[in-house]
């Protein structure tokens, strides 16, 4: 690479696991173009999001900020127009700005009776409706519309406004598995005269043997299926930057939809793993004793749902297929990004180009005998891949073990383009540990993460808050309900099984010591004052 300004392509996926990579140590997944980024760059073995819900994680990606700060605490906030990214300053540095596939910073249209609402009824005449929250701004109309689902289906919506927390180009999908929607569905009407007589469970290819919860065999083709159309826009996009701005830097964000739920890999993908050859993980069926996760068991033995987005409970059998579907929904991913390495090195830009790869949060996908997420921070949620792959870096380590997280991106994608950050950002610039220039610890004692759940799950009747430090040795989470608590030794117990949170009474408090001294310090300093008084 030169010394100018280097193009960044980041691409993310939706809900995949650290060890969801052959790089990472998986030796059944096969995912060879991945792991040569990896090869060829630094892959973090200890890489945490700041919390276990899409539209949450993925504002703070976007804003370098804790999700209690951007107010993205649960999915079905979008992320305030008001609210400074990254990308925005990319933008505003000279870059072309694009984004082709999942955003998740706005609401898709989900609701039901048990979202959280105003609830002071009983203490009195109710407010005004534009009185109603403590904020008179709701991050509502039209320009809050944009990922509505409902308005792309009927026709309402046909384009997002651009440009879009700096996006001045976007091509968008909503929705996961074969439901997706947005730019993605009319592409798909293009190119098929009844697209949906090939979406759903109700139109899908037998399946004999199959029954794991919210799986079945799409009959949507490679060629249509969206994470086709992600890798296919983002080569077509390269290929129109390249030729109608030559030598202007991009930042190109990817972003699949996949391998989050449905489990609907289609075509060779479906069966390219075999559900009798998945081991299951060694804390299938010892649940441990936390508290979150006795009340996922038990709500599932009394029947609650398995097909919407919390975790349930599965049995041996409905683990194994989970994991094979989800393996070839990822081997799909990466024969998308073998196509974006070949563009890139056709089109003699590979060399100047940052790769970055990682995904919004995990899925517990059958750890202690349970798949999908929620508000809970076992590693299975929080760790997510990451690899960053800098043609410049020289001395760079193969392995970056330093605990780190999302909320870094936007610092160190800022500092490698040579742009000062805004005022209020948060995380810690990577660079000088990815290029392997410092061999020094940082001075926060590790990573953040935040959740707190869109609806009471699990039969829970009061709403609760989590907040956990993630460091090499230890996880500890505080909640504000002391059943939910949780300590555990990382090294002495690497599945989580034996919550300590009772029994390490002098590591307890020096750990609440340092997550509330680090809380302290990303304490928000936006806005900047106008005067001293």
């Amino acid at each position: 690479m030169t010394n100018k300004t280097p193009n960044v392509l980041l691409i993310v996926t939706d809900q995949q696991r650290a060890d969801h990579l052959g790089c990472a140590g998986n030796t059944l997944l096969r995912t060879p173009n991945i792991d040569r980024l990896a090869r060829t760059g630094v892959r973090a073995s200890n890489f945490h999001a700041a919390s276990t819900t899409c539209m949450s994680n993925r504002a703070t990606l976007m804003t370098g900020r804790l999700p209690s700060l951007h107010g993205v605490v649960h999915n079905g906030i979008s992320l305030s127009r008001d609210h400074t990214t990254f990308v925005e300053l990319l933008r505003a540095g000279g870059y072309a700005t694009a984004l082709i596939g999942k955003s998740h910073l706005q609401s898709f249209g989900y609701d039901g009776p048990a979202r959280r609402r105003w609830s002071q009824g009983d203490q009195g005449v109710a407010p005004p409706l534009d009185l109603l929250d403590a904020r008179k701004r709701q991050r509502d109309g039209d320009g809050y519309l944009n990922e509505w689902t409902p308005d792309w289906r009927s026709g309402k919506r046909i384009a997002v406004t651009t440009p879009y927390y700096g996006f001045e180009h976007v091509e968008l999908a909503t929705f996961h598995g074969d439901q997706v929607e947005g730019d993605y569905a009319r592409w798909l009407a293009q190119r098929h005269p009844a697209p949906d007589s090939l979406r759903g469970r109700a139109n899908a290819l037998p399946s004999p043997g199959y029954s794991a919860p919210q799986a079945w065999r799409t009959a949507i083709p490679e060629a249509l299926y969206p994470s086709t159309w992600v890798g296919e826009r983002g080569c077509n996009w390269l290929r129109k930057h390249v030729q109608g701005s030559p030598g202007k830097p991009f930042f190109l964000n990817l972003s699949f939809p996949d391998p989050h739920h449905p489990f609907t890999p289609p075509g060779r993908f479906w069966d390219m793993y075999q559900p009798e050859d998945m081991p299951l993980p060694p804390s299938f069926g010892k649940p441990g004793n936390s508290q979150l996760l006795v009340d996922v068991h038990r709500y599932t033995r009394e029947g609650g749902p398995r097909e919407g987005y919390g975790a349930y409970a599965v049995t041996s059998r409905e683990c194994q297929e989970t994991l094979a579907l989800t393996y070839g929904m990822v081997s799909m991913i990466d024969e998308q990004v073998g196509q974006l390495l070949q563009t890139l090195q056709e089109l003699g830009i590979e060399d100047d180009t940052v790769i970055i790869f990682t995904s919004d949060h995990g899925d517990m996908m059958g750890d202690h005998g349970i798949v999908l997420k929620g508000a809970m921070h076992f590693s299975g949620l929080t760790r997510v891949p990451f690899i960053w792959k800098d043609p410049c870096s020289r001395a760079a380590p193969p392995v970056l073990e330093l605990p780190s997280g999302t909320i870094d991106i936007a610092k160190t994608v800022l500092a490698r383009c040579g742009l000062a950050p805004y005022n209020g950002i948060q995380g810690l610039n990577l660079l000088p540990w990815l290029d392997g220039q410092s061999q020094t610890v940082p001075s926060r004692p590790g990573v953040i993460v935040e959740s707190e759940p869109v609806v009471l799950p699990h039969g829970r009747t009061r709403r609760y808050r989590l907040r956990s430090l993630v460091s090499e040795e230890w996880r500890l989470t505080l909640s504000n309900l002391p059943e939910l608590c949780e300590l555990y030794d990382l090294h002495a117990d690497p599945l989580e099984q034996h919550n300590l949170w009772h029994e390490r009474a002098a590591e307890r408090g020096q750990l609440c010591m340092q997550l509330l001294m680090e809380l302290s310090e990303q304490a928000d300093c936006s806005p900047l004052p106008t005067a001293i008084a």
